[in-house]
């Protein structure tokens, strides 16, 4: 099936801006995304026009929130590229990301497991929980395993996880799944809360700190002001906005210009090596 998208939007970018870990780019041009238990195979043909594996529907119910097709992206860009000079060069390099709307429990484990890790062996915990707890999803190319469900993992015992590479996050894991199964922290009923609320409940799990709990509010819950914190953002606050807060300026879209400075400062990095 064939689709326009005619606002900012780029696989590339969107896949190696550190907010997802199960998407891939493929063979040919294509890539894939895992969204509970949907997959995407997506693949640009010429400017605003792309290839689709899934229906109309799906497409409509699925895909376009996921990727949050109903904002644009470009208004941002034209509204907000003349506030700061060196949000602008951020914007220039990261147009076409997008926040992913994903699965909140997925990114409560992901982002627990995100800590101190770099972006491949993320992936890999990321992948080697959905093969152990999680079931499969086939389609006509290949057979995937679904991120696991907090039911699916609530027998896992810390021998297994370690087996994932998960190490010092085991414990903060284990207590992510008991709450969630106790239904202390329920996931679907924190979308309710407003920005400051949601980001506190996150908190009451082991190891969720500001910069996780955040990025969840961000990634899984679609709250567009929040501002994950990490090593690349305090850099650029520090080194290239002389140590002054620019998201200040930027309110409700702050967490989509965090995006961008995420990927400018990490790929300014990358090009210097």
């Amino acid at each position: 099936m064939q689709i326009q998208i005619l606002d900012d939007f780029d696989l590339d970018k969107i896949i190696s801006c550190g907010q997802c870990f199960r998407a891939k780019s493929l063979d040919d041009g294509w890539f894939r995304f895992v969204s509970r238990d949907h997959v995407l195979y997506i693949k640009k043909e010429e400017a605003g026009e792309f290839s689709i594996s899934c229906t109309d529907m799906e497409w409509k119910e699925i895909w376009t929130p996921y990727f949050d097709l109903n904002r644009s992206y470009k208004d941002i860009y034209y509204e907000e590229q003349e506030k700061h000079d060196f949000v602008r060069k951020a914007m220039d390099c990261g147009r076409g990301i997008r926040i992913l709307r994903q699965d909140p429990w997925e990114m409560l484990i992901t982002f627990i497991i995100s800590q101190r890790k770099n972006i491949p062996a993320i992936s890999k915990s990321v992948e080697a929980l959905a093969e152990k707890y999680g079931h499969p999803i086939e389609t006509e190319q290949e057979i995937l395993y679904s991120f696991p469900t907090p039911g699916e993992m609530e027998s896992a015992s810390a021998e297994e996880l370690q087996k994932c590479g998960l190490g010092y996050r085991i414990p903060y894991i284990c207590d992510a799944i008991r709450k969630v199964t106790s239904g202390a922290l329920n996931l679907e009923a924190i979308a309710e809360y407003d920005d400051d609320k949601l980001f506190e409940a996150l908190q009451t799990v082991h190891g969720v700190g500001k910069k996780v709990a955040n990025c969840i509010c961000l990634f899984g819950y679609g709250r567009m002001a929040r501002v994950p914190v990490d090593v690349w953002i305090s850099r650029a606050v520090e080194e290239d906005c002389g140590g002054e807060d620019p998201f200040l300026l930027f309110e409700k879209s702050a967490g989509i210009i965090q995006q961008y400075i995420f990927y400018y400062m990490k790929n300014r990095s990358d090009s210097v090596k």
